[in-house]
């Protein structure tokens, strides 16, 4: 083996593999029965499960060679780049040597599209199928489903890999043939829909016998770039929310588009999308799996780009002042997660303590509210009617001027918006 050669394309293929934020290993569940790793205790790029665990993974493309000439991305056919490629066993034996350094947990496999989809395709699947068989590697495994690739494929996919992805790029059909006029959406969507549909096979199966292969058990997510098109926020909650109602997605990721290129379909290079509209992306995609919120609650027609100055939550109750206070000791959960400062673990210990005792302040905030926000929207006190006093501007400019402008990246462990 040329160490030199390869060390010098992990340098290349990690790099252009850093633009893909979709590697969350969160949902696996795949047990060691005597060889490597144990991608249900895991615990180089670093990601979060889905109990706050960080997991490395060892994050590369099997090529940057591509046939698409994509405006956005920085493998376009047309980039006059530095090239190379991995062979299957080059990335098993990478994989293998990282793992027992203790460098990594685990792989996250994606790949430029060479030749076509299925001959791709067939490389990511015998990388997975190798680690499983030839050196029983039990660790945590992402592959980057290719657009177009085969049904048959996209099985033996499933049966290897804990978590398939696949980016639908950018929002919308008609960004797409802007941008990359050479791939079609449905290539997309076929393989997230038949993955679909194997998750969904294999649950009934194993509802009724005692062993069923294994079938993608971390599920399967998706990617779109913001900024690169002109889709406002509405479009981007709109296809996300139709995405996990429809394919049962576990994830969407949203990565702020980066100037790489100069393309006049492209925004200007000097112009980057700002980390604040992703990661209030990223709070609204929380409110609607977590916190029970409507993808036309967040964001409509009047309001269809999210605010930048507060977070989607605060947001809304500051559109809805009407809903508040709320009184702690009879509203539901749902209400009580609506509350601008309680996250879903504080409102459950609401819920369950006000049964004995009869709630104040210092209750909540030693509960994990950030009582600054929250004693605002919140009614101590029968018929307290304080809000009536408070104007939605003059609120507003409360809460903005008594918080801090810091804010967390959406895969930090504890996110400081509710």
């Amino acid at each position: 083996m040329n160490f030199d050669r390869i060390k010098e394309k992990l340098e290349i293929l990690a790099d252009a593999a850093k633009y893909d934020v979709s590697c969350s290993s969160s949902g696996g569940k795949r047990k060691n029965t005597g060889g490597l790793g144990n991608s249900s205790a895991s615990g180089i790029c670093h990601t979060y499960t889905e109990d706050g665990r960080c997991v490395s993974l060892l994050k590369i493309l099997l090529t940057n060679y591509c046939i698409y000439d994509c405006a956005y991305c920085v493998s376009r056919s047309s980039n006059d780049i530095k090239r190379a490629g991995f062979t299957v066993q080059e990335v098993v034996d990478l994989t293998i040597n990282f793992y027992r350094r203790n460098y990594i947990e685990g792989l996250f496999l994606s790949s430029g599209i060479f030749k076509n989809a299925d001959f791709t395709m067939e490389r990511l699947v015998r990388v997975a199928k190798k680690l499983r068989l030839e050196e029983n590697f039990n660790g945590y495994i992402h592959l980057k489903s290719i657009p177009g690739a085969s049904d048959e494929l996209m099985q033996e996919a499933a049966r290897y890999a804990d978590r398939l992805s696949i980016n639908l790029e950018v929002p919308t059909e008609s960004g797409l043939r802007l941008l990359a006029p050479e791939k079609n959406r449905q290539d997309m969507l076929n393989p997230m829909k038949f993955i679909q549909n194997g998750i969904q096979q294999y649950k009934d199966e194993k509802k009724i016998l005692k062993k069923v292969p294994k079938f993608a058990p971390a599920g399967q997510s998706t990617q779109m770039i913001v900024g690169a098109t002109n889709e406002n926020d509405l479009q981007i909650i709109k296809v996300a929310d139709y995405f996990y109602k429809n394919y049962d997605l576990k994830r969407v990721y949203y990565s702020g588009y980066v100037p790489v290129l100069e393309d006049k379909r492209l925004p200007s290079l000097t112009t980057e999308v700002p980390m604040l509209r992703e990661n209030r992306l990223y709070q609204s995609d929380w409110l609607m799996r977590f916190y029970g919120f409507k993808a036309n609650e967040i964001v409509n027609e009047n309001h269809p780009f999210l605010d930048l100055e507060i977070d989607p939550k605060l947001s809304w109750a500051l559109r809805n002042l009407d809903q508040f206070p709320v009184n702690l000791q009879t509203a539901d959960y749902q209400m009580i997660l609506r509350i601008p400062g309680i996250g879903v673990k504080t409102a459950k210990k609401i819920v369950s303590s006000r049964r004995f005792q009869i709630l104040n302040i210092d209750h909540v905030k030693k509960m994990g509210a950030a009582v600054n926000r929250a004693k605002y929207f919140i009614d101590f006190k029968a018929g307290n009617d304080f809000l009536k006093y408070l104007t939605n501007q003059k609120l507003r400019n409360l809460l903005i001027g008594g918080s801090s402008s810091k804010f967390h990246h959406p895969f930090s462990k504890q996110l400081n918006l509710f």
